[in-house]
C-alpha cells in the first residue's frame, strides 16, 4: 500500500498559478498522466496535468530536468502511449512523481529553471487534443454496488454477488476518450409490452452508467493468480468511465451476458490519477449487510478491509439540446461516492486472476454502476426512472425516461479528505448523436 510522503503535503504550492485555485482538478498534489496532441504538432506525446497546463514530458527530458530513475520513467512516458510507464516498478514511477513535484513547486530544487523554461515545457490544456492514455488490450466491467445490483433486480442482489465481484469481458476496441460523440446504436429489442413484437432499429432505451475504473500496471503470467494485497500493488491508477448502455438491446440479448447492448462505445476520462496520488483518500470498507456471508478467503485481506476503499465523490450532469440552446446549465442528476462499493478495486483484480487469467499492462477494469443508498445516488437512468415508470424532471419542463439525441452527459469525480488538498479526474463527457442507420 502506497504511503503518504512529501508530494501529498497540503502546504505545497505550485508556481503554476491555476494549480493553487480551490476548485482545480489538477493541483500539485495530483500530477495525473495522459497523452496529448498539441495544436502545433501532429505527434501525440505523454504529459502531466498541472493547473490549466500540460507539462510536456519529452520537452522536459530534452531540457535535462530528469536523471536516474525519474529520467527512466519520464522517457517511458514520453511516447504516444503510457504503456511503457505502466510496466515499470512502482518505485520508478514514484521517483518521477517526486521529481515533478519538486520541479513544479514553489521553492523546489531546479524549480526556477523549470519556470524559466515554462514556455517550452507547458501547453494550455484548452489548446490540446487529448488521446487515450494507453493502448488497452482488455476491458472488464464489474458490478460492485450492492445498491445497484438490488435496484436492478427489484430487491436484493443475486446470491453470487455476496461471494465474488460479478463481471463480464467488455470490448476494448470501442473504448474512447472523453468528448467522443456517441452515435445511437442499432439493434434488436423487444417492444413494451412484449406481445407487441420484436424490432430492429435505433435503440429506444439508451442509458448511461456512472463508473470508476483502473488501469493495470504490471500484469501476471498465465496460470498464476494474485492475492488481494498483491493486486493492490499492480493497479497503476484510475479514471472515470461511462458504460453507455442500450437497455432494449441488453435486456433482450442477455442470456450469456451483455454483448451488443454494451460494446458500441465506452467513454473514459483522459487523465490517469495514480494510486500514489490517491493515497490520502483511502477509507475502510463499508459494513456488510446482515445477510452477507464471510468474504471468501481469496478475496480477504485485513489491509484491504482497513483502507481498500476510496472516498471519491462522483457526479453526473445532463444537458438537453433545448437546455444548451437556452443557455441552461447542465442539471446534476447523480451524486454518489465510490466509498460505498461492496468490492474494492484490489478485490476485483485479484478475483480476475483467481482462475489463472493473465492480465496485461494497460488492461482496463471498471467498477460497474456506482449507485449508493442516498436518493440522489442512483447512478444510471434505469434506477432513476424506477425501471421505466418515473420520468426525470428537468428545469426546462422536459422529461427523460431515457437519453435522447442531442443530450449530453458529463461525469466528474473529486477525491476529498479533511486536511488534504482535493484532487479531480478531469472530464468524462459524451454527446448523443442520431444513428446513421444499420448497414
Amino acid at each position: 500500500m502506497v504511503q503518504l510522503n512529501d508530494t501529498h503535503d497540503p502546504a505545497r504550492r505550485s508556481w503554476v498559478a491555476a494549480a493553487n485555485e480551490a476548485d482545480c482538478d489538477f493541483p500539485i498534489q495530483n500530477l495525473p498522466l495522459g497523452v496529448f496532441r498539441p495544436a502545433s504538432d501532429a505527434r501525440p506525446r505523454g504529459g502531466v496535468a498541472i493547473g490549466d497546463q500540460v507539462l510536456d514530458l519529452a520537452a522536459a527530458v530534452s531540457a535535462g530536468l530528469f536523471s536516474g530513475e525519474a529520467e527512466r520513467a519520464a522517457r517511458a512516458a514520453s511516447g504516444d502511449t503510457l504503456n511503457s510507464l505502466l510496466a515499470l516498478e512502482p518505485s520508478t514511477v514514484s521517483a518521477l512523481r517526486a521529481r515533478l513535484s519538486d520541479l513544479l513547486r514553489v521553492g523546489g530544487p531546479d524549480s526556477d529553471t523549470a519556470r524559466r523554461l515554462s514556455a517550452r515545457l507547458l501547453v494550455p490544456i484548452s489548446t490540446v487534443q487529448m488521446e487515450l492514455p494507453v493502448a488497452i488490450g482488455g476491458f472488464t466491467d464489474f458490478s460492485c454496488s450492492y445498491t445497484h445490483m438490488g435496484g436492478m433486480r427489484g430487491g436484493q442482489p443475486v446470491t453470487a454477488f455476496y461471494y465474488l465481484p460479478i463481471a463480464y469481458n467488455g470490448r476494448a476496441s470501442s473504448v474512447r476518450v472523453s468528448g467522443t460523440p456517441l452515435q445511437r446504436p442499432y439493434g434488436q429489442w423487444a417492444a413494451r409490452p412484449p406481445e407487441d413484437g420484436l424490432s430492429f432499429g435505433p435503440e429506444p432505451r439508451l442509458d448511461f452508467e456512472l463508473e470508476f475504473a483502473a488501469f493495470v500496471g504490471r500484469g501476471n503470467e498465465l496460470g498464476t493468480s494474485l492475492s488481494v494485497d498483491e493486486a493492490s500493488e499492480r493497479i497503476f491508477g484510475c479514471c472515470l468511465l461511462n458504460d453507455w448502455s442500450a437497455r432494449g438491446i441488453q435486456f433482450f440479448e442477455s442470456i450469456l451476458g451483455p454483448f451488443l447492448g454494451k460494446s458500441f462505445l465506452t467513454t473514459v476520462s483522459p487523465w490517469i490519477v495514480t494510486t500514489e496520488a490517491l493515497a490520502p483518500f483511502r477509507v475502510p470498507l463499508p459494513d456488510r449487510p446482515p445477510e452477507a456471508p464471510q468474504t471468501p478467503g481469496h478475496l480477504h485481506s485485513s489491509a484491504n478491509r482497513r483502507h481498500g476503499g476510496l472516498d471519491i465523490e462522483l457526479t453526473a450532469h445532463l444537458q438537453t439540446a433545448r437546455m444548451r440552446s437556452a443557455k441552461v446549465p447542465p442539471e446534476r442528476i447523480v451524486r454518489t461516492n465510490f466509498k460505498h462499493m461492496y468490492w474494492t478495486l484490489a478485490q476485483m483484480l485479484a478475483h480476475h486472476t483467481s482462475n489463472g487469467c493473465n492480465l496485461q499492462t494497460g488492461d482496463l477494469f471498471a467498477s460497474g454502476t456506482t449507485s449508493a443508498p442516498d436518493p440522489d445516488a442512483k447512478a444510471c437512468l434505469a434506477e432513476i426512472n424506477q425501471r421505466g415508470t418515473r420520468p426525470l424532471q428537468l428545469p426546462t419542463g422536459e422529461q427523460r425516461l431515457w437519453l435522447e439525441d442531442g443530450d449530453s452527459l458529463q461525469i466528474r469525480g473529486r477525491a476529498t479528505r479533511e486536511g488534504y488538498v482535493p484532487i479531480g479526474f478531469g472530464p468524462c463527457d459524451g454527446l448523443i448523436t442520431q444513428s446513421s442507420g444499420a448497414k
